[in-house]
């Protein structure tokens, strides 16, 4: 979530203000991507969250004062805005008919300049209800993959490559045994659009990065994603070791 939705919904990348450090976005220009771009199935939807308990990016009011908000960065699979901070809303005001600011400025202290950070962006759980065993049963042959691992992405978080901290292979429904040294790859659109199914809110984790860098000179943030047990099909498995 962090490295292939987050980043690049990030609208300084977007438009190239922000490329130096790590890279641009490959969700761009604005107009031709807000309501436009299929990022995964009509079931997927993503939030940018200033507001969540728990959230590692949650506060009142950004650093221009702006209070905090919810707003859908996803909406049945079609990407639909950025993050924006106050002078970056009237950018793209005119594709998505929103002239305030999602309140994205901070600054890691009080010398430091405030720019666009990132909230805490969250995939929502499904309506359905499913747990992690409902899942699992559902998979005839699959890998289940816990926490994070290693990472690798393009200058434009287009191309990806993920790992984890735990590996189950599932067969027939069922934990089987566990594995090592492997990771995901693939290219954003087709990995998010590869979304089968998802869990219920009973599966839904709160995670965070404490030390997300940017810009030069180079100011750090914390900022949470939470999910919930997501299946993917037909997803491309590389050998690590």
């Amino acid at each position: 979530i962090h490295e292939s939705i987050g980043h690049p919904t990030e609208l300084d990348r977007a438009l190239g203000f922000e490329a130096n450090y790590a890279g641009t976005s490959f969700i761009y220009p604005p107009e031709e991507v807000i309501g436009k771009l299929k990022l995964g199935p009509e079931f997927m939807q993503f939030v940018g969250n200033r507001t969540e308990f728990g959230g590692c990016a949650t506060t009142g009011w950004d650093d221009e004062g702006v209070p905090a908000e919810s707003w859908p960065i996803i909406k049945d699979g079609i990407f639909v805005d950025y993050q924006t901070t106050r002078d970056q809303v009237g950018l793209i005001s005119d594709y998505t008919g929103i002239e305030r600011s999602h309140g994205c400025a901070y600054g890691q202290d009080w010398e430091s300049m405030p720019f666009q950070r990132m909230p805490n962006v969250s995939m929502l759980p499904g309506e359905e209800g499913f747990t992690q065993e409902d899942v699992i049963a559902s998979t005839e042959r699959g890998i289940l993959v816990e926490g994070r691992g290693s990472y690798s992405i393009d200058q434009q978080r287009y191309n990806i490559q993920f790992g984890g901290q735990v590996f189950w292979e599932i067969r027939n429904g069922r934990k089987y045994q566990m594995l090592r040294d492997l990771a995901y790859v693939g290219r954003t659109p087709e990995f998010w659009n590869s979304l089968d199914v998802i869990g219920g809110s009973g599966t839904y984790y709160l995670g965070a990065s404490f030390g997300d860098a940017k810009g030069q000179p180079m100011q750090v943030n914390a900022v949470s994603h939470g999910c919930p047990i997501a299946l993917f099909r037909d997803i491309d498995i590389i050998n690590t070791a």
